[in-house]
């Protein structure tokens, strides 16, 4: 029987951070922030397989969520970064054990990858 502790309704603050965090790589911007600001070349970079398209989106969505700030230097040619807000930086902290679970289970998941994709 499921207790009311364990049911997540729409206002369950696990939907509210699945609502933030949606999207294949807003997870990773998040975990690459947590070091300090980056320009968006960078993040680029760290997000192998990205495409510009939706990089920039992901990248705006959070920022409208404000879970991250994009500082325009104004200057030329443009350099602009991208940072944590304080709410940002708890987000991160918190995809942190995910990480480290995904890490610990890698080469079992691995397994499991590849048997799916077989079936593909």
């Amino acid at each position: 029987m499921t207790t009311p502790r364990e049911t997540c309704d729409p206002g369950c603050g696990l939907n509210a951070t699945l609502r933030i965090i949606s999207g294949k790589w807003k997870p990773l911007v998040l975990f690459f922030l947590r070091d300090g600001p980056k320009r968006y070349g960078e993040l680029k970079r760290l997000i192998p397989g990205v495409s510009d398209k939706v990089l920039i989106q992901q990248l705006k969505d959070l920022e409208m969520d404000h879970v991250l700030a994009r500082t325009d230097y104004k200057e030329v040619p443009p350099r602009v970064d991208y940072s944590l807000t304080p709410l940002g930086r708890s987000l991160a902290e918190a995809i942190v054990p995910l990480c480290t679970w995904g890490t610990e289970n890698m080469v079992e998941m691995a397994g499991i990858f590849a048997k799916r994709d077989a079936l593909a």
